[in-house]
């Protein structure tokens, strides 16, 4: 028993305990009971005194709080007793913004206030402009602004190079369409005033390897260990002035060859964006010998002791006469939307409590996946862990074979991205990462990037488990991002039942093959991920050669590219499919809240689109020949545009600012449909809204213009 449980046993007289001793302690687990109850009152008077202040509170108390001060809510809560009402509130009802009510009260008015309701109300880092600064006027000869209203210089490439985005200077003229008008937004008129918003989260990439463009020389190498053309981000840090207005440093945008080549030492050395290492053991380059240059042809060749960088692109090139002897290691920081697929973010790591963990790195006993494969297999304990430490790249076959009942994990440590790097080792079969098992038999990957080939599954194995992980969509991808073998799959299910869950990933198509017919099929769930298969006419999840896969799929809040075969759907929800869906048991399961192309065959649909828009044109167009024009013009109209459908590029399957308001916020809760769903970036749209037309200078007009 611990000591809160004998506490109240212990304040009796000793006499009394001698004497209870000598019964067989009655009276002890009598009080035993009676301080379990004095526990739970203490407790509950603890959560009372905590619950007055916003900094403790627990959930529920926080819009009482705010009532208190007059804090008005922009929209609905949630529902706290579920998992998504609670999120949703978390976002409806910011705690820090409550906290912050009456200094934001105090400080109404004041441009820099704008900035800092954008991180406390939706987490955007922001730039608030008044644009009334960049109008090209005849100023009064009393009150001359010298650095207003100049026409442009065009031997200022610095200044050029910021046209029209968050930091422009450069004079406009007048735009007399309103900064919030839905139909046409102005920026340059007197009473506007901008806040620049971006979505788009600064990732950092920590000591990896870059990657040799063999192919174009030995002197050129990418920032990207996939070979594709990165934009590296600023690592972004806050203002050491609250009061002051965010520059390019104080947020996640795109480093700039100029502010580069300008601000080198702002952006490059150690513990700013931007890092290079060679030789062995690794030696940061000065940033002396950094050059910027435009290298999207690889024709620049830098001069001796000089390395050239482009910012833009995500580039490096070495003298050819220069090369580095022991390899190239960088660190930077590139852009996405969400923490999903590998990546150096913080991650809930979960294992069995008797488990044996193998941690394999550079600065480990275990230097290679394999080695720790070896001694799992001597040692064969029920539950074990592979942990891989840095975020290096391992290049070797893997094979697992699991033992009955036998669970194996392996995963990257908390904030880091090792690179998995299978390569063509056979001749004589595919070399994709083998995994096979017996009866009750699990694996999980956690937070690996998975490049060059997929993941080949076979056996009776109980379940596989992906989480937080990038199997690369086509295997590989070019400069430009296009896959390099885009029919390839990331997933092949082989004559097994076993079920998959893949969650918060980036996987390419998933193929089920199976040469006799079982009676359970396979059960697939994908929850928070994206399913790539390079293109919606491709086949996403099926059987081979587009056959029906024997699977049942559960699928919720994700996007799906490609076509869907399948043998049946349990669920489907707040997702979106951009190929047509073909399910073969229709009596059972449910499509709801998703984007499903029109002539799909599937389970009971509920508030899908585009079956409301079809059935509000046919109760408001009764002409039967103007009805079908209707149709098509409204199911184009809602369909989901992206940003970006390729992987590797940073708005990689964000929907579009001029996307459908019926995809946006036609999930079940009001968010958008598909993977960034639990970004809930409607509503923190909308609680930003309200806020600035709140604090906004009086007279002003203010607008949301996002930046990313």
């Amino acid at each position: 028993m611990n000591a809160s449980s004998e506490r109240l046993y212990q304040l009796l007289p000793a006499i009394h305990r001698q004497r209870d001793e000598m019964e067989g302690f009655p009276l002890r687990s009598l009080l035993r009971v009676i301080a379990e109850q004095v526990d739970v009152v203490e407790g509950d008077i603890a959560r009372l005194y905590e619950n007055w202040f916003i900094e403790t509170c627990q959930e529920w108390a926080v819009p009482y709080i705010g009532d208190l001060i007059g804090y008005q809510l922009p929209q609905p809560a949630g529902d706290p007793s579920t998992a998504e009402g609670s999120t949703l509130n978390r976002l409806s009802i910011p705690r820090r913004e409550i906290a912050n009510t009456i200094r934001y009260r105090r400080s109404k008015g004041t441009l820099a206030l704008l900035e800092l309701l954008a991180g406390d109300v939706a987490s955007w880092p922001s730039r608030a402009v008044e644009f009334y600064k960049l109008l090209g006027v005849a100023q009064g000869i009393d009150h001359l602004h010298m650095e207003r209203g100049r026409t442009a210089d065009l031997r200022r490439g610095d200044a050029l190079d910021r046209l029209n985005g968050p930091f422009d200077e450069i004079a406009h003229t007048v735009d007399v369409r309103g900064i919030g008008s839905h139909r046409g937004r102005g920026r340059h008129n007197i009473p506007s005033v901008g806040l620049f918003a971006w979505r788009l989260r600064s990732y950092p990439v920590t000591r990896t390897p870059a990657y040799c463009m063999e192919e174009i020389g030995p002197h050129c190498f990418t920032f990207s260990v996939l070979s594709n053309d990165t934009q590296l981000l600023a690592r972004a840090e806050r203002e050491a002035d609250p009061s002051s207005i965010a520059g390019e440093l104080n947020v996640p945008a795109p480093i700039r060859r100029h502010a580069l080549e300008i601000d080198r030492e702002s952006y490059y050395g150690a513990g700013k964006s931007i890092q290079i290492w060679t030789d062995s053991p690794r030696q940061l380059i000065p940033s002396e010998r950094i050059v910027v240059a435009d290298l999207s042809g690889w024709t620049y060749v830098p001069h001796r002791n000089q390395v050239a960088v482009d910012p833009k692109l995500g580039r490096i090139v070495f003298p050819p006469r220069q090369l580095p002897k022991s390899g190239v290691w960088v660190s930077y920081q590139y852009g996405f939307s969400a923490d999903m697929g590998g990546g150096e973010y913080r991650r809930t790591l979960r294992q069995p409590a008797s488990c044996t963990v193998y941690r394999v790195g550079e600065r480990e006993e275990l230097r290679r996946i394999n080695d720790a494969l070896d001694h799992w297999r001597s040692a064969k304990p029920r539950h074990a862990v592979i942990e891989l430490t840095d975020s290096g790249v391992y290049v070797e076959p893997i094979y697992i074979d699991l033992a009955a009942h036998q669970t194996l994990q392996i995963r990257a440590a908390n904030r880091t991205r090792p690179v998995l790097r299978l390569l063509d080792w056979q001749t004589e079969r595919p070399d994709a990462m083998s995994i096979s098992g017996l009866k009750g038999s699990s694996l999980t990957i956690d937070g690996l990037l998975v490049t060059g080939r997929g993941l080949e599954v076979q056996g009776d194995i109980a379940e596989l488990t992906i989480r937080h992980c990038t199997l690369v969509p086509g295997w590989g991808i070019h400069n430009d991002c296009r896959p390099r073998r885009p029919a390839e799959p990331s997933l092949e299910l082989i004559n097994t039942s076993v079920r998959v869950t893949v969650e918060r990933s980036i996987i390419g198509s998933i193929q089920v093959t199976e040469d006799e017919v079982r009676d359970d099929p396979s059960i697939i769930h994908v929850g928070d991920s994206i399913v790539d298969a390079t293109s919606a006419e491709r086949e996403a999840i099926s059987g081979p050669a587009g056959q029906i896969a024997h699977a049942t799929l559960t699928i919720a809040r994700s996007t799906v590219i490609g076509t869907i075969t399948t043998h049946g759907i349990e669920l489907a929800e707040d997702s979106i499919f951009t190929g047509g869906v073909k399910v073969a048991r229709r009596q059972a399961g449910c499509v709801r809240f998703c984007w499903v192309p029109p002539g799909s065959r599937t389970p009971r649909r509920y508030n899908c689109q585009p079956d409301l828009v079809d059935g509000a044109v046919i109760e408001s167009t009764p002409d039967p020949a103007e009805r079908d024009a209707a149709k098509g013009r409204e199911r184009n109209r809602v369909r989901p545009e992206f940003n970006s459908l390729r992987y590797g590029a940073a708005s990689y399957c964000q929907l579009a600012e001029n996307c459908a308001a019926e995809i946006t916020s036609g999930a079940s809760d009001e968010s958008e449909m598909g993977a960034f769903h639990d970004l809930f970036a409607p509503q923190r749209a909308a609680n930003l809204r309200a806020r600035i037309n709140e604090y906004v200078p009086a007279g002003m007009d203010a607008g949301i213009i996002y930046a990313s």
